[in-house]
């Protein structure tokens, strides 16, 4: 129908082009002359010739051809142009009888008259019927005209006849005398210039109207062959400019109007000056071509108006069909979307909270929805009103149209479904919810019951009243029928919801089992007979024969005051009441273990239950915050400092979702039926856990950044739409509370599961929980640190940090730096990492939430490689030391508490301990290399152990003590080293033992400063310039090598490395290496000599100090760590 309708508009339209086609071919081809009076304006003024509008009797039009003295000089060209304008004037019925020329020669000669004849007969253009000639009026030109003409009569044979007139009056005979101008005698009246006038005007009226219809022409072909468009832009571009043009074209009508009116008014106004008989025909003749081109200009203005209505409609019913499609297609891929997005809302939650979440989820969804669902219903009423309107385009309007409304109905369908489907899982999941609440208060009600309390009988009457007083209540809070509930809620069942009402149904079964076995045995004790018995005291035997009784059993025994009666009851009636107490006594553990398993399946609860709703917290900011930020929708209420501020601002929240959501929540609920080995869960995760410490470590920039722009519009939109009465801050800060919350709910866990297969595990994952939080803890501290150089990875593993009072105590300082250390303390903040201990200035920062956490500054730090430690100092059993670089730097540090001092002590031990092992294994390694063989090594290395057998020895038998430190140490302070000189470095060693004895003892396994541990714990740490006697025979092992014997004096030269020391023997003068550990020290004039071989040093003659340290580091500077 729309083909046919729109070919009908085409044929309309065709139709209405023609007949404005044809009016103007009209006047095109009937108003078109050669000439214009405009364009032989001048030649025309000559008035050599012209067209008064006489007429002869018969109507030929009359031409005028006056005395012209200049006649034989008009040029041929302008003859002939004046000749045929004239002659184009009349009309073709008038051009087509003939004219008739008058030419007055009455004041020429003859000679002229007879070239002005022959050159008129030569070259005149039209019809002629008669030509009239007054001949000169002078006697002897006139007599001689006769003459010639009788004689020359031949010359003038022409097609009609040509007449001498000698007067006037004999014109008048020819011609009336109201067809006659006045010089020839006529009463016509005749203006030249007038007439000029007029013709100019009536031809410049005639040229607009044919250029104007020319114009329409050209407009009319155009907007016919116009082809339709196919958007809403070009189709406003073309009927734009169709309109413009329009407009144009009327007004170039209207001009054209005007002007002809002009111009008949003008012709109008000199019929009324003339009287009726002054009127010619040429005047009649032009008024009527002026009305007529009006009447066809009025014509073709109507018809151009009916072409242009056609037209104008049919651009604008495309212009409405192009809008109704564009609004088609983007309300139909709107809809696709919102179809496509509903249709993935398949979950119908695993909680009563999930659905709730869901159930806003999708109001939220279905109000944002809404706009698009309006949408599309308005333009299907748009689509239904252009039908009406009969548009040409029906058979495509009326599809789009249902399908539009199939669309909105299929969406709402679906709604109401979802809907439907998610209000049965809200009330399946409140059923739930209310039998595990009723489980819940059952299980509370039965650990609430005292077990000794129920053992008389009027509290086991109390109870079993309670108890039944709740067994009432199951009717309306417990699920009656598990089949039933499988039937009702069969839409919404899945996999994983039946297995949780499974598990449900199972925990109100186990739980009213519990309570029947309870109320079984309140009845029996209610129901218990008392016989009068003599109350006796227990007999010691007996209460140890008993390994658990009963409070009940204990609160009988002391109320017993006196055991004659048990005596006199006799053995048999004695050992019948031991087997009742110790069958009561295990009746009343197995009741205590059953309330300790309901403690259990209710922490198990509380955890399962915040975990779920921990998770839809976090997905419910996620999806109504994070999401919301990247939604085109939301972006004009973001400010500014909040583009791509999205990390910043959540962290890593996404993947602590996923986390839990994915993996760890799902592994809970697989120990939901033994809540006792959920620790297990927690262990295999414990890795997992470490994502919180990112989060926490990015914690103070989401703070800050949320109190710049917590007054943006976007988030109290956002919580608008979420429904929440808490800020995002409060909901920002969940995933801190979780990771603490943890330790509480295993605390409690274990509490309820001392002797159960798990404990273990429980304990290990508690300590593992509160390790993350230490760590957490740390890492915030650690990021705190500001004006440190290097990198704090580098340092490994924080272990420890907390606040101390320091003292400096610089042995090569000042005195009165020493005596200022004595009594001012610094305050410091200490960082003890696996590798080096930090000393910081703790500073407080202004601000609030994490703002005002600390800043630390960076003062000093101890290579842990030279550091050793005094663990009691005397007077302040809170003050331990920790040593540098042999004792030249010491720092007296006072801890808050002994635990805190104790700790620190223990952690700094366990770190300097595992350097020495790490130093002896590395020595032991090297000297195993060297007994195997012992190749010269490069004189760059400075260990004095290698090439030793005997300390390859000592070192084996070492292996099985690897915390004894004998022979590591030297039996005597070493000297003091000489001046710097060639190829030696300047060393300090101290000289000086601790003050107390409140470190390491013997039994401790104490650790030396000594220098010889610094060089893997073998022998002497440098030796100085000087003489050496030999102690140990050295054959020649390498060409460079010195052969010496035991007893031999040596001076030293250069130090090597590999432990090989390069010397010469003074008495041969010969140079060479030998091992370093065959050489001691000459300390005196008297010759006796200290070995400085570990091997050598006895355990007895050592001075162990109550300080460790493992090797050698640099100096602190006094002045670096006061701040």
């Amino acid at each position: 129908m729309t083909v046919s309708r729109l070919s009908l508009l085409c044929r309309d339209l065709w139709a209405l082009w023609l007949l404005l086609k044809a009016g103007a071919d009209e006047i095109m081809h009937q108003d078109i002359v050669p000439l214009c009076a405009a364009d032989i304006q001048d030649q025309l003024k000559k008035r050599f010739a012209y067209l008064s509008g006489g007429r002869g009797q018969d109507g030929s039009p009359v031409i005028t051809f006056p005395d012209y003295p200049a006649f034989s000089e008009i040029p041929d060209k302008e003859f002939q142009n004046v000749m045929t304008y004239l002659t184009s004037i009349p009309s073709l019925q008038d051009t087509g009888i003939g004219f008739i020329l008058v030419i007055d020669r009455r004041r020429d000669k003859w000679t002229s008259v007879k070239a002005s004849v022959l050159r008129i007969a030569a070259s005149f253009p039209a019809n002629l019927q008669l030509v009239l000639v007054l001949r000169p009026t002078g006697f002897f030109q006139r007599t001689l005209s006769d003459i010639a003409f009788k004689f020359n009569r031949d010359d003038f044979k022409m097609k009609v006849p040509v007449i001498m007139l000698s007067s006037v009056p004999d014109l008048h005979g020819y011609i009336d005398k109201s067809q006659l101008t006045e010089d020839l005698g006529g009463t016509l009246d005749y203006c030249h210039s007038r007439w000029l006038c007029q013709r100019t005007a009536i031809e410049s009226f005639a040229l607009m109207v044919k250029q104007t219809a020319q114009m329409l022409q050209s407009f009319g072909t155009e907007l016919a062959e116009t082809e339709l468009p196919n958007d809403v832009q070009s189709t406003s571009s073309v009927l734009c400019a169709h309109t413009e043009k329009k407009d144009k074209a009327k007004e170039d009508l209207r001009l054209a109007l005007k002007e002809g009116h002009s111009v008949l008014e003008s012709l109008g106004e000199l019929q009324a000056e003339g009287s009726e008989p002054g009127v010619n025909q040429d005047q009649l003749d032009n008024q009527a071509t002026v009305q007529r081109l009006l009447a066809q200009l009025n014509e073709t203005e109507a018809a151009f108006d009916e072409f242009w209505a056609k037209h104008q409609q049919k651009l604008e019913q495309c212009l409405q069909l192009r809008h109704f499609e564009q609004g088609f297609r983007e309300v139909k891929a709107v809809l696709d979307a919102v179809c496509q997005k509903i249709a993935t809302f398949t979950d119908i939650g695993n909680s009563l909270a999930h659905v709730e979440h869901l159930l806003r989820d999708l109001a939220s969804f279905e109000e944002k929805s809404g706009v698009s669902v309006e949408r599309a219903r308005a333009l299907s009423l748009d689509g239904e009103q252009l039908i009406e309107n009969k548009h040409y385009a029906v058979d495509s309007i009326r599809p789009k149209c249902q399908e539009l409304r199939h669309l909105c109905d299929q969406f709402s369908a679906e709604i109401v479904r979802r809907r439907g489907l998610l209000g049965k899982s809200l009330e399946l999941h409140r059923r739930l919810e209310t039998s595990l609440k009723w489980c819940d208060e059952g299980i509370y009600l039965l650990a609430s019951q005292p077990v000794d309390k129920c053992q008389s009988q009027d509290g086991a009457e109390a109870a079993l009243q309670e108890i039944e007083k709740f067994l009432e209540t199951s009717a309306e809070n417990k699920i009656q029928e598990l089949n039933t509930i499988y039937k009702e809620y069969e839409s919404i069942l899945n996999q994983d919801l039946m297995e949780h009402v499974r598990k449900v149904f199972q925990k109100q079964a186990s739980m009213e089992e519990v309570f029947h076995r309870r109320q079984a045995s309140l009845k029996k004790l209610a129901a218990r007979q008392t016989r009068p018995v003599q109350p006796v005291a227990p007999r010691p035997e007996a209460l140890a024969k008993s390994p658990c009784p009963s409070p009940g059993i204990r609160r009988g025994s002391e109320n017993s005051s006196s055991e004659g009666g048990a005596l006199r009851r006799g053995p048999y009636r004695r050992a019948k009441s031991e087997m009742s107490e110790s069958r009561q006594g295990r009746g009343s553990a197995g009741e205590e273990e059953e309330s300790l398993a309901i403690l259990r399946r209710h922490v198990m609860s509380e955890l399962l239950d915040t975990e779920r709703a921990y998770v839809e917290e976090l997905l419910c900011v996620l999806e109504g915050y994070a999401s919301e930020m990247d939604n085109p929708l939301m972006a004009h209420l973001l400010s500014t400092g909040l583009h791509s501020k999205k990390d910043v601002l959540f962290g890593n929240m996404e993947e602590i979702y996923h986390f839990h959501n994915r993996i760890f929540l799902r592994e809970l609920e697989n120990y939901t039926d033994c809540p006792e080995l959920v620790g297990r869960c927690f262990l295999e995760r414990m890795e997992d856990f470490q994502i919180y410490e990112k989060y926490c470590q990015n914690k103070p920039r989401s703070e800050s950044l949320w109190r710049q722009c917590s007054d943006c519009p976007f988030f109290q939109e956002c919580q608008r739409k979420l429904d929440h009465k808490l800020s995002l801050d409060s909901y920002l800060l969940k995933p801190v509370q979780r990771i603490t919350k943890y330790q509480l709910l295993l605390k409690e866990m274990l509490k309820y599961s001392k002797n159960c297969e798990g404990a273990e595990d429980l304990q290990e994952a508690l300590s593992s929980i509160l390790g993350i939080l230490k760590a957490v803890n740390d890492s915030m501290h650690l990021i705190a640190i500001t004006g440190y150089d290097g990198n704090l990875g580098d340092l490994g593993k924080l272990l420890m940090q907390g606040s101390f009072s320091v003292w400096t105590d610089h042995k090569r300082g000042h005195t009165k730096v020493k005596e200022l250390a004595r009594f001012k303390p610094m305050q410091r903040h200490l960082f003890l990492h696996e590798k080096a201990v930090l000393f910081c200035k703790k500073r407080e920062e202004n601000g609030e939430g994490y703002e005002k956490a600390p800043s630390y500054s960076y003062k000093q730090s101890l290579n842990m490689a030279a550091v050793g430690i005094t663990e009691n100092v005397k007077g302040d059993a809170k003050k331990f030391e920790i040593w540098y670089n042999a004792r030249e730097e010491v720092y007296i540090v006072q801890a808050p508490t002994p635990e805190i001092k104790a700790a620190w002590v223990n952690e700094i031990r366990k770190v300097l301990t595992s350097q020495l092992q790490a130093c002896r294994e590395a020595s032991q390694h090297r000297a195993l290399e060297q007994s195997q063989s012992l190749p010269l090594p490069a004189p760059t290395s400075t260990s004095p152990s290698r090439g030793n057998s005997r300390n390859l020895k000592k070192l084996e038998e070492r292996k099985t003590d690897p915390l004894s430190l004998e022979g590591y140490v030297s039996s005597a302070p070493l000297p003091k080293p000489p001046e710097k000189g060639k190829g030696w470095s300047k060393t300090s060693h101290s000289l000086e033992a601790p003050e107390d004895d409140g470190g390491w003892s013997s039994a401790e396994e104490q650790v030396n400063s000594s220098d010889a541990e610094e060089d893997g714990g073998l022998g002497l740490k440098k030796l100085v310039p000087g003489k050496y006697t030999v102690v140990a025979d050295h054959e020649k092992g390498g060409p460079d090598a010195l052969v010496v014997r035991s007893g031999d004096v040596v001076e030293l030269v250069q130090q090597g490395d590999e432990g090989l020391w390069y010397v010469r023997d003074p008495t041969t003068g010969k140079e060479g290496w030998v091992p370093a550990s065959s050489l001691s020290v000459q300390l005196g004039p008297s010759g006796s000599a200290q070995c400085l071989s570990s091997s050598e040093s006895s355990p007895g003659s050592a001075v162990l100090s109550n300080s460790s340290s493992c090797s050698e580091g640099g100096q602190a500077p006094f002045s670096d760590l006061q701040g």
